[in-house]
């Protein structure tokens, strides 16, 4: 089927011969030139002097003398009126940061303002007006004050005076705002789009002296739709003086019906305005051609990428001159997955795809970058440090071309010293990258030069080593201009900003740059956005992500602007929206023989899983041939695989005789391991496997029971072998502070005479751990007098056990915390600061690894009080545990039932409890596998789980 743009051609070539040179062609867009000057050379034949070809925006800023003000300009600009105007009322000016988002909502209503040539001067006071009545009449019933307030119903009634009265002096200052703001810009010789269109509509275009260069020819405007007030003034005023043509892309089929939203704006244009199509009568396409139709609706929104190989198939070899199939991205945000799953070969055919949408910088890893440097900025500047965080991200980022033996050095560095924040003087001695990098900002105007100079020394030394792909030198060179850019607009106005705002501009202008990808704009797979159609013709339309609130927008941006009254004034509304998607995607269908739509039906927080209206209303009232089909994804449970390891294997069995060889001791921490999850045990200590090493401000669990243990030993360590009293302990307890200090120090940083400024967190760790500490002396007191015996106590005893029929032995060893003497009873001390439990059912149930009855500091302690015994030659040592959470209502012994598990007791347990190691011990070295536990619970905070199955 022919395309628009190709008739167009033939038609103005009929119209103007060779004398095209004279004639202006205006596109809504830039991507029609190539097509349009493609099918001009087709007809022609022969060497011509090509039409000047314009988008609209060019075009009209062309017709004005000013140059156009980036959004940078103007919003600097406004910023400076509107604080004078502050002033002028007695108020505090606005800050640049809380004035920024402020600036975009009113710059975009000015521009809308001028687009329609709306009077600013009157809509601002009648918003004041309204405002006023809905302030002074508040003695009108509900149902009348709810015709005067709309705009108020979004604020709570606490506030609505408030609002209502900020709202009023903000409205009653906007006419001066938005005539200064114009004046102050045209001073500088300058405009915005939206004032250059107003100027021209109210001037005689006809004379302006750019328009003069194509008198001998035409003015001719190709495919407009929607059109604002100001431009369908200025085109009517040219149609009227025989200087423009039109051609308008229509179908009858949305023409002709006043119901359908798609031919809104083209029967304004045609029957409203009376502007002349160039392609009148024309048969209806929708209607006499015909036009297969397929529905897929996709679960999740990435898989509907995945499902172009299938419609795509046969056209990946597609060698047609201008391109016939296109995959439009009604969601733009599927640009990443669509070229992920788009082959570049297939078979013996290299896949031609043209994207015309641009990668955007802000997925890409050179914004990544850019950000990261930003970030580290904004750390050096408020506290003269880098977290641990932030370095990393900067040494594992695949762009910095650090060597692997750099981040290997810098990484152990930090690990070993355990540094959360590191001083940025530290690493600017490191010199090279580093040294430009972290180079502190000394003011908010050397931001985006600083940037540039890092960004340049990146690129240089990555195009050195050979090591930047295609991609990212693109992205590095746009990424340059744009912070050049970037530096000549804003540059002088910037040196009184803070340097967090600066940062935060440079972000937002980073995350708007679209790098173009190479390929031909007009043969192969053409891949875009539903604007970027606009003029353009496909056999083949593949449309993702149609889903209902997508295509059409649910909104249409933010204003101050309320509803009614921009319904009053001619302003955008959301049914305009939906006009305009509704006339791009049949203006798409007409020419097209093969169309797809791919919707994602999974709903949540951000789509509704609801299938285009649009696409229902085709359904509904077209002649087209639908085939409608649905993704299913068959569920399948398996049963849960018992993961177990076989002990069999030479390499398991050669560290388990190590055990036996005593080469290894085992620790009671690893025998509790594995009696709550023998697989644990495994990964642990028999693979070896180990969480990686982190360095963290945030002070785990175990960390603080670490501290604990340590403070304890200080308070303790020279009053071992004396007598303790009451009295000793109350005297000591005030150096509990500074040990607590000390203790953290020795911890985290292997230094107890580090000296330290702790940050919030740590100051509440300290307190956390004093805290325990006091409850621990508070028990030590109620006990005194009593005698310390040891602290921190290394032990270790060998435990023999039957194997295969033969004795075998293992070590035991480990550390005690505490060793006291008291009435002649030798006590096992042991701190816990989690939330173990002192009571127990019965010895057999503690090793019961499929059991829910397993107290490890049980087993713990009773194991520590075997070792001590064996190790020190005593009887009769007894175990305690100082639970700090609970000892205070629990106490410190252990309890089976109502029966504390001391004297007679105690010794009648101790040789079932080892009776019940040596079977278990024997289970770990004869049984054939490691196995996880039955009982869940048992390994409810294994890190090893996923590698189990659980």
């Amino acid at each position: 089927m022919k395309p628009f743009l190709q008739e167009v051609a033939e038609d103005i070539v009929e119209k103007f011969g060779t004398q095209l040179q004279h004639c202006a062609i205006v596109f809504n867009n830039k991507r029609p030139a190539a097509y349009l000057q493609k099918y001009l050379a087709d007809i022609i034949k022969k060497p011509f002097f090509s039409p000047a070809i314009f988008t609209i925006q060019e075009f009209f800023s062309e017709a004005v003398q000013e140059k156009t003000a980036d959004f940078y300009l103007q919003f600097y600009t406004l910023l400076q009126v509107y604080n004078e105007l502050l002033r002028e009322e007695g108020l505090e000016p606005l800050s640049s940061h809380r004035f920024f988002p402020l600036a975009k909502i009113i710059l975009s209503d000015f521009s809308q303002i001028d687009n329609d040539l709306v009077d600013a001067d009157k809509l601002y006071r009648d918003l004041e007006d309204i405002a006023v009545i809905n302030q002074e009449f508040d003695y009108l019933s509900p149902e009348q004050h709810e015709f005067l307030s709309q705009f108020w119903t979004s604020y709570s009634e606490g506030k609505h005076k408030k609002q209502q009265e900020l709202f009023i002096q903000m409205w009653r200052r906007m006419p001066k705002l938005y005539h200064q703001f114009h004046a102050r810009l045209k001073a500088q010789n300058f405009i915005t789009n939206g004032y250059a269109y107003r100027t021209l509509a109210n001037s005689d275009i006809v004379a302006v002296p750019f328009l003069q260069h194509f008198d001998q020819g035409k003015l001719i405007f190709v495919g407009f739709n929607a059109l604002t007030s100001a431009e369908a003034r200025l085109f009517a005023k040219l149609q009227e003086a025989g200087r423009a043509l039109f051609y308008f892309d229509i179908d009858s089929y949305y023409f002709n019906d006043s119901l359908q939203e798609a031919g809104l704006f083209l029967r304004k244009n045609i029957s409203q305005l009376q502007l002349q199509n160039a392609f009148a009568d024309r048969p209806s396409l929708m209607q006499n051609t015909p036009h297969h139709v397929d529905s897929y609706q996709i679960q999740g929104k990435t898989a509907q990428a995945k499902l172009l190989n299938h419609i795509l198939a046969d056209d990946y070899a597609q060698t047609d001159p201008i391109g016939t199939t296109a995959v439009i991205l009604a969601d733009e945000s599927l640009l990443i997955p669509a070229l992920q799953t788009i082959p570049q070969q297939v078979g013996e055919h290299t896949v031609n795809l043209n994207v015309t949408m641009g990668f955007p910088l802000g997925t890409s890893s050179v914004y990544g970058l850019a950000d990261l440097w930003l970030s580290s900025q904004l750390e050096i500047q408020q506290e003269q440090q880098i977290s641990y965080q932030q370095l990393a991200a900067f040494l594992t980022h695949p762009l910095t071309g650090l060597s692997q033996k750099m981040k290997d050095k810098v990484q152990t560095t930090l690990l070993d010293e355990k540094i959360a924040h590191i001083d940025y003087e530290r690493l600017l001695k490191q010199k090279g990258l580093f040294e430009i990098f972290y180079q502190k900002v000394k003011g908010p105007e050397q931001v985006i030069s600083q940037l540039l100079t890092v960004m340049d020394f990146l690129l240089n030394r990555l195009s050195t080593q050979k090591l930047l792909k295609k991609i990212d030198a693109e992205l590095f060179i746009k990424t340059i201009q744009e912070l050049n850019r970037l530096h000549d607009t804003i540059g002088r106005h910037i040196g009184q900003e803070e340097i967090a705002f600066v940062c935060a501009l440079v972000k937002k202008a980073l995350q708007g740059i679209a790098v173009p990808l190479s390929g031909d704009p007009l043969s192969g797979i053409q891949l875009m956005g539903l604007l970027e159609t606009r003029n353009l013709n496909f056999d083949k339309i593949v449309f993702l992500g149609f889903n209902e609130g997508i295509i059409p927008k649910s909104t249409i941006g933010n204003s101050f602007i309320p509803d009614s009254i921009r319904r009053v004034y001619g302003l955008p509304v959301l049914e305009n929206q939906d006009a305009i998607s509704s006339y791009m995607v049949y203006r798409l269908l007409q020419r097209a023989k093969h169309i797809s739509f791919v919707y994602n039906s999974l709903t949540d927080e951000s789509n509704s899983g609801e299938v285009s209206r649009i696409l229902k209303q085709l359904q509904y009232e077209s002649n087209f041939t639908f085939s409608h089909y649905a993704l299913s994804l068959n569920v399948k449970t398996e049963l849960a695989k018992e993961i177990q390891i076989d002990k069999s294997n030479p390499a398991i069995q050669a560290v388990l005789q190590k055990y036996l060889n005593k080469e290894r001791v085992l620790s009671p921490s690893a025998l509790t391991q594995y009696i709550s999850n023998p697989i644990d045990f495994f990964f642990n200590y028999i693979a070896g496997i180990k969480e990686p090493n982190e360095v963290s401000a945030v002070v785990e669990a175990n960390e603080v029971g670490s501290v604990l243990h340590k403070v304890m030993e200080y308070f303790y360590q020279d009053l071992k072998k004396e007598i303790i009293t009451k009295e000793l302990i109350q005297v000591k307890r005030k150096k509990v502070p500074a040990l607590v200090q000390q203790a953290f120090a020795a911890v985290m940083f292997d230094n107890p005479n580090k000296v330290l400024e702790y940050s919030g967190m740590q100051k509440v760790i300290l307190a956390i751990v004093e805290a325990y500490v006091e409850i621990i002396l508070d028990q030590d007191e109620r006990q005194a007098p009593f005698q310390i015996l040891t602290l921190e106590q290394k032990v270790e005893a060998t435990v023999s056990f039957p194997l295969k029929g033969q004795e075998a032995s293992v070590k035991i060893f480990g550390y005690i915390d505490r060793v006291d003497e008291k009435d002649g009873v030798v006590k096992i001390i042991d701190y816990k600061t989690g939330s173990d439990k002192l009571t127990f059912k019965d010895v057999p149930e503690l090793f019961n690894s499929d059991g829910k009855y397993i107290n490890k500091a049980l087993v713990q302690t009773l194991l520590y009080t075997y070792v001590y015994e064996q190790y020190a030659g005593k009887t009769a040592v007894e175990p305690n545990l100082y639970v700090v959470k609970t000892m205070s209502q629990d106490g410190t012994w252990f309890k089976s039932g109502k029966q504390s598990l001391a004297g007679d007791y105690l010794e009648e347990l101790k040789p079932q409890f080892l009776e019940e190691l040596r079977k278990k011990l024997t289970e770990l070295f004869e049984a054939p596998y490691f196995k996880a536990s039955a009982v869940e619970d048992n390994y409810k905070y294994s890190i090893y789980k996923t590698l189990f199955g659980k």
